[in-house]
């Protein structure tokens, strides 16, 4: 009983490394812009109110969830393996920014 004890005191005495970083203002930029990119050839009105929402995100989390509008417009433009290609593309964007458990591929 002492071994397991000792074992939860250990564990919560331990500080978690955190799988994210503090995000600055250059991060931030980056992740935008790449949200951007991968929709820059979208011109409807959906599209200028995502880019719009994009511009107006203040942190990671808010952009990562823009994710899935981004991809209906893709798909809407294109198709839905060119979307989840872009989509996937932007998970090297975010590494860093949010919890790994958060960054799953669309299949």
């Amino acid at each position: 009983m002492i071994p397991t004890i000792a074992r939860i005191v250990q564990a919560a005495l331990t500080p978690r490394q955190s799988a994210r970083k503090p995000v600055s203002m250059k991060d931030l930029a980056t992740i935008r812009q790449a949200l951007l990119s991968c929709i820059e050839d979208c011109i409807s009105l959906p599209a200028q109110r995502l880019r719009l929402k994009i511009d107006n995100a203040k942190t990671p989390q808010e952009l990562w969830m823009l994710r899935n509008d981004a991809y209906q417009l893709i798909s809407q433009r294109h198709n839905q393996s060119i979307a989840a290609e872009r989509i996937n593309d932007l998970i090297r964007a975010f590494e860093g920014s949010l919890d790994r458990k958060q960054l799953v591929k669309i299949r």
